[in-house]
């Protein structure tokens, strides 16, 4: 436990790398879904996420590993296969239905209210009363993001929210599942793992489709730097920070993602959320960091037990 914590610098770092590259994916993957089916798109993407990650492990002979990885370890890759595709499917959805991707998201920091409850129910990880506090918080920047402005049920949130809800639930679900098996399989494998899976739901989908496999050029670009940056670094340096920090820690600097998605949507869209939106990011960016700083124990009025 030591050399960890001598070493959670590297989480951190890893964090902060895959905060960045996740966020680009989220301006490049919405450029693509502007031109392209989302049938075309997860084809593309996943398959050159898929690609880009065979190289790599073959590279660095990560590979060594599979042949002996256990039967109760690959029923987990064949488990969080699943998890993954019902995340990723309507993350992209979401993507597809919000016109602004920031929006998208500062929704998405509903991700560190799951991990953290899920890390309390499977990872024995701490939760305190302020930790309560500020995911209420960020529940409460949340539901100011996505409200209509319509007080009637059927339109009361935005297009797209319950696929956010669904997204951020089901990738909280993965992480917790790496973070309690990271020991177990290098992050290169469950990084090919998710990749492969995924893109096996996308070729059915697109053989089902009848959707043309030709695409514009420019959404081909956008699609390959989406899938550089979000399936490979993204989920690379994510998987690698929960080697060296708590799953809570590393969902703090990911809850900051929806800056730099505000700043690149910005200068590639020349798009801005509108002032209840920027509010709510920013409540929800505030939740997250009170929940964190209440898990690190620098904040610790109300510490409950293990």
């Amino acid at each position: 436990m030591a050399v960890i914590k001598s070493e959670e610098w590297k989480g951190y770092a890893y964090a902060i790398v895959g905060t960045i590259a996740f966020s680009s994916l989220y301006v490049f993957s919405k450029a693509g879904l502007n031109q392209v089916e989302l049938a075309q798109f997860g084809l593309y993407y996943f398959g050159m996420g898929f690609l880009i990650n065979l190289v790599f492990i073959l590279v660095s002979g990560k590979y060594r590993q599979v042949p002996v990885i256990s039967r109760k370890i690959i029923g987990l890759l064949v488990l969080l296969g699943v998890v993954d595709v019902i995340s990723n499917i309507t993350f992209f959805m979401a993507i597809q239905a919000i016109p602004d991707p920031s929006v998208t998201s500062f929704l998405g920091n509903l991700f560190p209210v799951f991990l953290s409850i899920l890390g309390i129910t499977f990872l024995k990880e701490r939760f305190t009363l302020i930790e309560s506090l500020g995911a209420m918080i960020a529940l409460a920047g949340a539901f100011a993001i996505s409200y209509s402005g319509d007080m009637s049920w059927s339109k009361f949130f935005i297009p797209g929210t319950g696929f956010v809800v669904i997204n951020t639930l089901f990738a909280a679900t993965v992480s917790v599942i790496v973070k309690k098996n990271v020991q177990k399989a290098s992050p290169e494998v469950f990084n090919l793992n998710s990749n492969g899976w995924i893109f096996l739901f996308f070729l059915f989908y697109f053989l089902q489709s009848g959707q043309p496999l030709a695409i514009p050029v420019v959404a081909f670009r956008n699609i390959a730097l989406g899938a550089f940056f979000g399936s490979f670094i993204g989920l690379l340096s994510f998987f690698y920070s929960y080697r060296y920090i708590t799953a809570s820690r590393s969902s703090i600097i990911q809850s900051l993602k929806g800056i730099f998605v505000l700043i690149i949507a910005y200068f590639f869209f020349g798009n801005f959320p509108l002032p209840v939106q920027l509010w709510g990011g920013a409540v929800t960016i505030a939740g997250v960091i009170i929940m964190t700083l209440a898990q690190s124990g620098v904040l610790s009025i109300g510490k409950g037990k293990k």
